[in-house]
């Protein structure tokens, strides 16, 4: 727990496991303690309550250099008079490193995250891009035993973040190195991550492995924040198995373990826009809805269709190009298959 007033807690019962090797992403909203935990952990914020161990040693009254945590920034922290060695080289020298092997382990790094020719420039010399390899470097150079990344990529633009993302997941995969990532990006802690943990209100929603997150959120924040999401009200009809009566759309078939687990419980039905379809003629699925179209979005190599379905918002996203039905105004059917939702138990 941490609290920096007394009252109110920043992070309030997170308790966490993370496993030697293993790339964690701490994601949630602005103000929602992913920060405030990295932070504990590198020992730049010490906890109100509670303790941090590393396999099994009590790290948590100890100071950041004394840890053996690497850490990157957001805005790469680079010394500006230091040339790219210099800054790469700073923890060794730090730590009294062997003078006779600092140059080769330093080498060694930078031709890792693919420097190793900027080694005389200085940071004003490089790109953005660049700069965040120097900050990786120097985070690796010393083999920490976990690296700590507090959004990292989020000074540089759509191209160079996921180059970036790939370059991450490389280094991780050669080095072995723990990773705790902090950001509030989506996609970044789905396409990166081993287990994604996600913060709201200094508290921990949920904690599992990214298409768990996606598929089988726990909360129906989860389910909200990531991805894109339909929500229904209803409850599990206890006598009818395998049903669920919306608040608007009426009965549906859902996935019937779900049901037996919920019976009689007032439910938020998660579908997700791609779990839609096109109703078909001859092809009846078993749950379906007239949409009234409302907005169209084409993406290219999709179409995200915005919709009204008996008073109730629809988002529903086509694979590919835009079917010759779909148009605004127009009023199609549309259906998916028992299962394809998630039902989350009203709190």
């Amino acid at each position: 727990m941490k609290s920096y007033d007394g009252r109110a807690n920043a992070v309030d019962g997170i308790s966490l496991e993370i496993a030697k090797g293993e790339f964690l992403t701490l994601l949630g909203p602005s103000g929602s303690g992913k920060t405030t935990t990295l932070m504990m952990i590198a020992g730049f914020e010490e906890p109100t309550s509670g303790a941090i161990e590393l396999a099994g040693e009590d790290l948590t009254h100890r100071r950041p250099y004394e840890r053996n945590i690497g850490v990157v920034f957001q805005n790469y922290a680079l010394f500006p008079h230091m040339t790219v060695e210099r800054n790469v080289a700073f923890p060794l020298r730090m730590r009294g490193f062997p003078r006779a092997r600092q140059a080769e382990r330093v080498r060694e790094v930078l031709d890792m995250v693919g420097l190793g020719r900027f080694a005389d420039r200085q940071p004003r010399q490089l790109s953005g891009g660049q700069q965040q390899r120097v900050a990786l470097a120097r985070a690796l150079v010393f083999n920490p035993n976990v690296l700590l990344l507090d959004e990292p990529l989020g000074a540089l633009d759509k191209n160079l973040r996921e180059q970036m993302q790939v370059e991450l997941k490389r280094i991780h995969r050669e080095v072995g190195i723990t990773m705790v990532y902090v950001t509030h990006d989506q996609t970044e802690a789905m396409t990166m991550s081993d287990r994604i943990a996600v913060f709201s209100h200094g508290t921990l929603e949920q904690t599992a492995p990214p298409l768990d997150v996606y598929h089988r959120p726990r909360t129906r924040f989860v389910g909200e924040f990531i991805g894109d999401s339909n929500f229904f009200g209803g409850r599990v009809e206890a006598g009818a198995p395998g049903r669920v009566a919306l608040d608007r759309l009426g009965p549906i078939q859902a996935d019937p373990d779900a049901c037996r687990r919920l019976a009689g419980a007032s439910v938020d039905v998660l579908l997700r826009p791609e779990r839609l379809q096109l109703q078909h003629a001859g092809a009846a699925l078993p749950n379906h809805v007239a949409l009234k179209i409302g907005v169209i979005v084409n993406y290219g190599d999709s179409v995200l269709v915005i919709g009204d379905a008996a008073g109730q918002s629809v988002r529903m996203r086509i694979a590919g190009a835009q079917p010759d039905a779909v148009r605004e105004g127009a009023t199609v059917i549309v259906g998916w298959r028992p299962g394809d939702e998630h039902l989350i138990a009203r709190s």
